[in-house]
C-alpha cells in the first residue's frame, strides 16, 4: 500500500540553509518527514542512470553516495524493484532493469544521485527501490509506467513511501546557468495551482514550448505520480506546504497523504 505521495526538492541549499527561502524549505521538508510513516520508499529520480527513450529500474543490491555532508549507504528492496520491472516489461512499457558490478551482494551497488540522496536525507532509513523516468518517450508512457506502480503497490502488504524527487523551472534568473524566461514562472504555477486544485490530470496539458522554455527538472516525475495516483484505490488528502525559488530554480515541497 502507498502511504504517502512526497513531492521533494532536491537542491543542496535546503540542507543547510543560508537564507530565509531555503530555510523555509527545510522547515517545510523536516516538517513533512515528522508526518509519515513507511516500511520502504521508491525514489522517483531524475539524476540517477538516465536513458533518453527508457525508464530505468535499478536492481542492486545497495546505493551508496556521499554528496556535501550526506554520506548514506541504503540496501534496495530487491524484490519490489524486480515486480516493478516485470510488470511494467510486460505490459510493453519501454523499461530496462539496471545493475552495476556483481548480479548481487556486497559489489552490486550504483551511485546514490543528489536527487536521491537530499529528499532521504530528512527520513527515517528504510530500504529503497529506485525508478528513473525518460524524457525521450510520449508524456502518455511516463502516465502509464505510473499505473503500473501503482498497481504493484495496491498488492504490496508493507507501507510504501513514494518520493517524487523534483525541482522546477531552472529559468528564474538571468544569471543562472540556464538563462532566463517568462515560461518560468509560467511553468511554476501552473504546478503550484495543480496542487492546490488537486486537478493532477491537468499536468498532461502543459504546453510543450512551456516545457522547453521553463527547463523543469520535474515535469517526467509528475506524469509517473499522476499515473500512479489514477491507479490507487486511496484518496489523498494534499498539503502545499512550501513553494520558493532561493536561486534560478524553482523548488516546491507537497504531501500526498
Amino acid at each position: 500500500m502507498i502511504s504517502f505521495i512526497l513531492v521533494a526538492p532536491h537542491g543542496d541549499e535546503i540542507i543547510d540553509p543560508k537564507d530565509e527561502k531555503s530555510s523555509l524549505l527545510n522547515k517545510a521538508m523536516r516538517e513533512a518527514a515528522s508526518l509519515v510513516k513507511a516500511d520502504k520508499y521508491i525514489v522517483i529520480t531524475p539524476h540517477n542512470i538516465r536513458i533518453d527513450d527508457h525508464m530505468a529500474v535499478i536492481l542492486t543490491q545497495y546505493a551508496e553516495g556521499k554528496r556535501g555532508k550526506i554520506k548514506r549507504k541504503y540496501l534496495c528492496d530487491r524484490g519490489l524493484a524486480y515486480e516493478i520491472y516485470e510488470r511494467a516489461k510486460g505490459s510493453g512499457l519501454p523499461v530496462v532493469g539496471v545493475n552495476f558490478g556483481a548480479l548481487e551482494g556486497k559489489e552490486s551497488k550504483i551511485a546514490l544521485d543528489w536527487g536521491s540522496s537530499i529528499p532521504l536525507y530528512f527520513l527515517k532509513r528504510r530500504r529503497i527501490v529506485l525508478l528513473t523516468p525518460a524524457r525521450g518517450v510520449k508524456r502518455e508512457i511516463l502516465r502509464k509506467f505510473g499505473v503500473v506502480i501503482g498497481e504493484v503497490l495496491r498488492d504490496h502488504r508493507k507501507r510504501v513511501g513514494v518520493i517524487v524527487s523534483a525541482d522546477h523551472a531552472h529559468t528564474h534568473d538571468p544569471k543562472g546557468p540556464y538563462g532566463y524566461s517568462e515560461y518560468a514562472a509560467v511553468y511554476d504555477s501552473t504546478i503550484v495551482d495543480i496542487f492546490e486544485s488537486e486537478r493532477f490530470e491537468d499536468l498532461m496539458k502543459i504546453d510543450d514550448k512551456v516545457i522547453s522554455e521553463a527547463k523543469p527538472d520535474s515535469y517526467w516525475q509528475l506524469l509517473i505520480m499522476l499515473g500512479i495516483l489514477e491507479s490507487s484505490y486511496n484518496k489523498y488528502g494534499v498539503k502545499l506546504m512550501e513553494y520558493q525559488v532561493p536561486s534560478y530554480f524553482g523548488m516546491m515541497v507537497a504531501l500526498l497523504s
